[in-house]
């Protein structure tokens, strides 16, 4: 996550204006150029994840730039706080990339309702480990309801 937030992670942007690859264009959707913000933000199959999760946190929102998903970790509410948020976010971040770099190097595609089942247990396992902080107490219920 601190990589990504500070958007040095090895994307074919970055590489392509390093003269390492010829291609910049997105590992996912083959569209657009693989930046930090499309590949794991804006991107059709970013995007689609984002949005199941969302589903369960906050409907309502989407975000379209890492600015706006920073603000989204940092703002709270009674479903979803700041924490849980930041889990969420973390573990998306995580396996957005992890999928990326599988799809690049093993050419072995997970879809995303796969994905987002992977994302699910990384959040449950994070909040479990963790169930007898008191912070993090109320998250299980929070993230599964």
């Amino acid at each position: 996550m601190w990589v990504s937030h500070l958007n040095r992670l090895p994307t074919k942007q970055r590489l392509r204006s390093w003269g390492i690859i010829d291609s910049s264009t997105c590992s996912f959707c083959s569209t657009a150029v693989e930046s930090r913000d499309h590949l794991l933000i804006t991107c059709n199959f970013s995007s689609t994840i984002w949005l199941q999760i969302l589903a369960r946190l906050d409907p309502r929102q989407l975000f379209l730039s890492w600015t706006e998903l920073l603000s989204w970790i940092r703002s709270s509410s009674q479903a979803a706080p700041s924490l849980l948020r930041k889990i969420v976010a973390q573990a998306s971040i995580y396996q957005i990339w992890k999928q990326r770099n599988n799809l690049v190097h093993n050419q072995i595609f997970i879809p995303t309702s796969a994905l987002f089942k992977l994302i699910d247990r990384d959040i449950r396992n994070t909040i479990t480990a963790r169930r007898q902080r008191k912070r993090f107490r109320n998250l299980m219920q929070l993230w599964i309801s």
